[in-house]
């Protein structure tokens, strides 16, 4: 077994727990359709004719970045590089660097790019290990972070040959995507992670406050009582923080 169906098994053992409440607890695109909106309105309705039924929603994202914000300033590396990404190709663009020295930055800036990436994704890891609110899936962090630390050495090795220069684009563009894949199949696991701990806290918040609904408040909602439908996503990200 490859390396890399090793950490698919990994990352797929980790949350299937977790998915199967993402697909009934988040629809999928984030926030209901218009016909379950539509159908969720008449469910709500009927409830209220029945007994005084309490609703609240949570802004998913927002609650989300609670967990981004904890890595803010490892982000910030990758932010800068990219953005220096864009002003190289700018100035290639612009005929101000020739092609052999601009091929040189540029696998140079893009393996610092992914590096930082990668960088940000085994911080979180590390902070989710630690922390007592991902105590039950603590095991399992702890045997993704192993299986990652093979793409993690992969990337130093590829940033360290790309400093040198001496690596021909062919094979820096081969070895990035294989390490680029890797990594979009870690980030789309911790995302999945984070996620379901924002559904813990929801529903922590909720049943403690008495609400008997929670929706997740995406581009589909148009209009809610303030009266009747309650924000708690501050209230979440106030749990969430606890988590970490």
């Amino acid at each position: 077994m490859s390396r890399n169906t090793l950490l698919i098994a990994g990352l797929a053992l980790l949350l299937a727990v977790g998915a199967l409440i993402l697909q009934f607890a988040l629809p999928s695109g984030g926030g209901v359709s218009s016909s379950e909106f539509s159908a969720l309105q008449n469910e709500v309705k009927t409830l209220r004719q029945q007994a005084a039924l309490r609703i609240a929603f949570v802004k998913a994202e927002d609650a989300f970045k609670v967990f981004t914000d904890a890595v803010s300033d490892m982000r910030q590396r990758a932010t800068d590089r990219a953005t220096e990404i864009a002003q190289l190709q700018q100035e290639y663009n612009n005929g101000m660097i020739s092609d052999s020295d601009y091929e040189q930055q540029l696998m140079e800036l893009k393996a610092e790019f992914l590096d930082a990436q990668y960088a940000v994704q085994i911080t979180m890891i590390d902070r989710m290990i630690a922390a007592d609110g991902f105590a039950d899936i603590r095991g399992e962090l702890t045997a993704l972070k192993e299986q990652a630390q093979f793409y993690v050495d992969g990337m130093k090795d590829l940033l360290s040959t790309a400093r040198i220069g001496v690596m021909g684009t062919a094979e820096f563009d081969g070895r990035y995507a294989q390490l680029e894949s890797a990594y979009e199949q870690l980030d789309q696991l911790l995302v999945s992670a984070a996620t379901v701990k924002v559904i813990e806290a929801a529903q922590e918040v909720a049943l403690e406050r008495g609400f008997d609904l929670v929706l997740n408040k995406q581009n589909v909602h148009v209009y809610s009582n303030p009266a009747a439908v309650v924000d708690i996503t501050d209230l979440v990200r106030a749990r969430l923080a606890t988590y970490l």
